[in-house]
């Protein structure tokens, strides 16, 4: 028992390590292209990922990718329940989050 406060402050060093690391780690690609519209750096971060200098195909399937996502419809919870070939699976996932919730393993 009077060793607890060591095993709270165990959690310091990884954090630590984290946070002199975390400066010198390279920004996603995919976020550097479709948030920061910066191809430079998103080229030059999937550069440094996957070790080659021609790294356009993966820009352009970043981008491709990107104009599917824009153009997929986004439906309503009615639409999805009024669909048959999801109906089970969306029924099936409501009542066992509801029973995950009732059931008490939350509170352990």
């Amino acid at each position: 028992e009077s060793r607890w406060p060591y095993l709270f402050g165990a959690i310091i060093v990884p954090s630590l390590i984290q946070v002199v690391i975390l400066p010198f780690l390279p920004e996603s690609p995919r976020y550097l292209l479709l948030e920061k519209h910066n191809t430079s750096k998103a080229e030059k971060a999937f550069q440094t990922f996957l070790g080659k200098d021609d790294v356009s195909h993966e820009v352009e399937e970043v981008l491709a990718e990107s104009r599917v996502q824009r153009n997929t419809k986004i439906v309503s919870i009615l639409q999805l329940l009024r669909t048959r070939a999801v109906r089970w699976q969306v029924i099936t996932v409501v009542v066992t989050m509801g029973c995950y919730q009732l059931c008490g393993l939350n509170a352990v």
